[in-house]
């Protein structure tokens, strides 16, 4: 089936939603390095035109991966929840935007409607939306989830705490862990990065974070970013494991470059819950995930690189995960150039994540050789806030020195609370309060680094 849309006396044409939506996409470099993007600007507001009427239902008909290659594409066909997608059945892409920006559709409208839409349509509709809309529908959207504390709550902003360090030097990771708690970071997650990508190496780190964390009392959740396969392995040999990692993508050639399947992380969250050491909940899935991945790995399709990500929502929603980020700007230039295209993918990603009825965050980030700077993602994490994203990435001084790239920083987490009047997860902020952190306002105390003593001397490896 193709689709067409007249512009300025020219009749454009598209051979398939696959090509619709990539020629609908805002300009990305990823897009066109696989050359699926528009030839140019008029042609791009051509597609959004042709895109705008096609029918949501035409979305169940035209899988742009097909069913018999791809577990992915069977999650969405299979999962898909047709008394959820009744109120919009006969509705166009167009028509779901303008819906999503009417005050019919409120937070529990769109929470009703998210297991009745595929990615394929939450993308296409994200496609037709300016900035300003992304947010606007945004910031109506809450996912709740919960374990040790309660992460997506109104009125609340959480962070991943990243103490990464080139060796895996426990003193240095506790060092900059110590940094962050005392600016109030670490609600969401304290996540570290492994330099070393090994068992033994991940039950060393999970040691000395539990270690912290049962001495101290601290309501927050801990996790080694390492493959599934070896968190798996550390659960078995008895480590205090509280959420697994995984990277997941849109298509299951891409995710078996990363190593993994539907079966594989199904596996891992079984044995994860098995263990129960959540408190409050027992959401212990965390995914990460990053437009141009599933490019990277020669893996997309034909599919934009936007398409293809909003896919990996899918594989992430099928298994009720604590947190969900995209790491906007990490894969490089190559896939999002610069500040302005970085941007936009962070807003979009959020979009989708929520509409897909994920617990979505961000890590505001960018890598070296970008044309993008800190000024870009000041503006980014603003936006996000804006939009009411349930948590972003916080380094030591928004350096990550060992996966050397740009984030944001502790005090930046600090800066964005106190602007807009946000605080953390309750049961986290309780604790920064009983240790004298933060004041009865959720603001850092001028005098926290006092407390600095009574807090890393006992913790401290020798």
């Amino acid at each position: 089936m193709g689709y067409r849309s007249i512009l300025a006396g020219e009749q454009y044409r598209f051979a398939d939603l696959r090509h619709v939506l990539a020629c609908a996409s805002p300009l990305r470099s990823g897009d066109e390095l696989a050359g699926v993007a528009a030839a140019d600007p008029v042609e791009r507001i051509a597609a959004r035109y042709a895109l705008a009427d096609i029918p949501l239902a035409d979305f169940l008909r035209d899988a742009l991966v097909p069913y018999e290659q791809d577990e992915v594409t069977r999650l969405i066909q299979d999962g898909h929840d047709a008394a959820a997608f009744a109120p919009v059945a006969h509705m166009t892409v167009g028509q779901l935007r303008d819906w999503l920006l009417s005050h019919a559709a409120d937070h529990a409208a769109i929470g009703a409607l998210g297991p009745g839409l595929t990615p394929e349509m939450v993308a296409a509709t994200s496609k037709l939306m300016r900035n300003q809309d992304l947010i606007a529908v945004g910031r109506k959207m809450r996912v709740v989830t919960a374990f040790r504390n309660t992460q997506g709550l109104p009125g609340r902003l959480g962070s991943r705490l990243q103490p990464n360090h080139p060796t895996d030097d426990p003193r240095g990771i506790a060092a900059s862990l110590l940094d962050g708690l005392l600016l109030g970071a670490g609600d969401a997650v304290i996540g570290i990065n492994p330099a070393g990508d090994n068992v033994a190496t991940g039950i060393v780190l999970l040691d000395m974070l539990e270690a912290m964390r049962t001495r101290h009392d601290i309501p927050a959740q801990s996790c080694v970013l390492t493959h599934v396969t070896n968190t798996i392995r550390m659960i078995e040999q008895g480590a205090p494991v509280d959420l697994v990692f995984q990277s997941v993508a849109g298509t299951q050639a891409a995710n078996t470059g990363f190593g993994v399947s539907l079966s594989l992380l199904a596996e891992a969250r079984e044995a994860a819950l098995s263990l129960r050491r959540g408190t409050v909940g027992q959401n212990v899935m965390y995914f990460e995930t990053g437009q141009g991945a599933a490019l990277s790995a020669e893996a997309h399709h034909g599919m934009d690189q936007q398409t293809a990500e909003v896919r990996a929502y899918a594989v992430a929603r099928a298994f009720a995960p604590l947190l969900v980020n995209t790491v906007v700007g990490f894969i490089g230039p190559e896939y999002l150039y610069d500040g302005k295209q970085i941007i936009r993918a962070g807003l979009e990603d959020h979009f989708c994540g929520k509409l897909m009825g994920l617990p979505m965050g961000c890590d505001v980030c960018y890598t070296n050789h970008a044309e993008a700077d800190q000024d870009d993602m000041d503006s980014l994490m603003v936006l996000l806030t804006a939009a009411g994203v349930n948590f972003l990435i916080a380094v030591p001084g928004g350096d990550d020195v060992m996966l050397s790239y740009q984030s944001l920083s502790y005090h930046d987490m600090a800066t964005l609370r106190s602007s807009f009047g946000l605080r953390a997860a309750p049961e986290f902020e309780a604790w920064l309060e009983r240790m004298e952190l933060v004041d009865a306002h959720g603001r850092v105390r001028l005098d926290a680094p006092r407390q600095l003593g009574r807090l890393v001397a006992p913790d401290l490896p020798a």
